[in-house]
């Protein structure tokens, strides 16, 4: 991998780049120890620093001036995050002093980490298998707690362990037909083919799969956009699901003119909610603006919820909105009139919001039910993709078996379902894969 190269003492900022009370700054490499003791108060006790121990002292900069009071923290080689010797600094959070230590290091024969580099040495040295280390990565990110919860249980091992177990399935039944190869047909009695195990295998595969939908909905989010005509309540109702007034309520028509985006979960799932301008003929160039606007992101969302006056009766809707499979169709004003034949809501009460929220998880949860953070759920389009290889072999395996094509073909099959589970884990990885998936980390990771 050309862009990563595992020789070098590498550190960065483990942190938010923003001032604050400290600020922890990461390094790994052989021999790093050696490199911080050039610029560290304390050179020979860091030296002899045991294993998860703390050392207090000053990092020094041109002619031995003190830059800031520190506190490292030591791991030895096998030990730590990466397995590599590494440490980290423990600093205040002042910009100033931040720059200043990491220009030092510098001076010192390290050199800036790229995004990742940090997890990919861990996966390197055995610390974790690929799995767990795109959960660190999905585990960062994370905007709701669900996708928190279901991010550390891959981290945990969740995922790596259930694809051990579809590997040595497999194993079993690449052990029955290389018996059967090995042997002339008169030599091995009762000779079985593992057809139900292979079954077995490919539906357990297919079971994943069907998460995926359900993993990427949590882990990107969905976009929802608020639409309807003026003063329907889209604006009341925008500030009802942040639980603060961000967008301007007013009696006035036409008050939105332009979209407002911001985020909040609904029942874990992550979503970016748009208020916009409401949907009628102007003559206003600004208003217009914004209705143009509006249009463009209900082709682009994943939602709709469109909002109707549940008093005015000579409300005029928008057919070819709600005839829309992303819509959903409420009315809003419950408090004053119940409407009974489509969801009715109420943003001075919240009354009807839970339906609101059922609607909005049937249109987007795909069917798959996640009763807690310990469900297994794949978020990763490459994981998608090895596991819909490893199905499709199988799948080949099965149809050769039915009529009668030989045992070596079959096997062939099933060794490339072995290896696209393999892939998955990262046991059979080519070095451009990695650098793919390393490289969308944040720096610090």
């Amino acid at each position: 991998m050309e862009t990563y190269n595992t020789d070098d003492i590498i550190f960065a900022l483990a942190t938010g780049w923003n001032q604050s009370a400290l600020a922890v700054i990461r390094i790994s490499g052989e021999s790093s120890l050696k490199a911080l003791s050039t610029c560290f108060s304390r050179p020979k006790s860091l030296l002899a620093a045991k294993n998860a121990t703390l050392l207090h002292g000053y990092i020094l900069g041109e002619d031995n001036h003190k830059i800031d009071e520190v506190v490292v923290s030591i791991n030895l080689k096998g030990h730590g995050y990466t397995k590599e010797e590494a440490i980290e600094i423990t600093t205040h959070g002042s910009l100033a002093v931040i720059t200043a230590i990491m220009n030092e290091l510098s001076l010192h024969g390290m050199r800036q980490a790229k995004g990742g580099e940090f997890t990919l040495r861990a996966f390197l040295n055995g610390a974790m298998d690929l799995t767990q280390a795109e959960a660190v990565h999905e585990l960062v990110k994370s905007q709701s707690q669900m996708e928190r919860g279901l991010a550390l249980g891959r981290l945990q091992g969740s995922l790596h362990k259930r694809i051990e177990e579809l590997k040595q399935n497999l194993l079993q039944a690449m052990a029955v037909i290389e018996v059967q190869l090995d042997y002339a047909e008169d030599e091995v009695e009762d000779f079985d083919f593992p057809k139900q195990i292979i079954e077995n295998t490919k539906n357990d595969i297919a079971t994943l799969l069907n998460t995926y939908e359900t993993g990427r909905l949590y882990g990107q989010g969905v976009k929802i956009v608020l639409a309807g005509s003026t003063n329907a309540g889209k604006s009341s109702l925008f500030n009802l699901l942040l639980k603060q007034q961000r967008a301007i309520v007013s009696d006035i028509r036409g008050t939105t003119r332009d979209y407002i985006e911001a985020h909040t979960t609904i029942r874990g799932i992550p979503v970016r909610l748009y208020d916009t301008a409401g949907l009628r003929d102007s003559n206003d160039v600004i208003e217009n603006e914004g209705i143009k606007r509006t249009k463009e992101l209900l082709d682009a969302c994943d939602v709709i919820i469109y909002l109707v006056d549940g008093v005015d009766e000579d409300t005029i809707v928008d057919t070819s909105i709600i005839d829309n499979p992303k819509t959903i169709l409420a009315y809003t004003k419950r408090d004053i009139k119940h409407r009974k034949e489509a969801i009715s809501i109420s943003t001075i009460t919240a009354e009807g919001l839970e339906h609101l929220f059922d609607a909005i998880i049937e249109k987007t949860a795909s069917g798959i039910s996640i009763s807690d953070d310990s469900t297994l759920v794949i978020e990763s389009s490459r994981q998608f993709n090895l596991l819909e290889e490893a199905k499709e072999s199988l799948n080949s395996a099965l149809e050769l078996a039915a009529i009668d094509m030989g045992l070596d073909i079959i096997a062939l099959e099933l060794s490339s379902a072995i290896t696209s589970l393999g892939g998955l884990t990262g046991e059979i990885t080519s070095d451009d894969i990695l650098e793919k998936i390393f490289s969308g980390f944040c720096v610090g990771k």
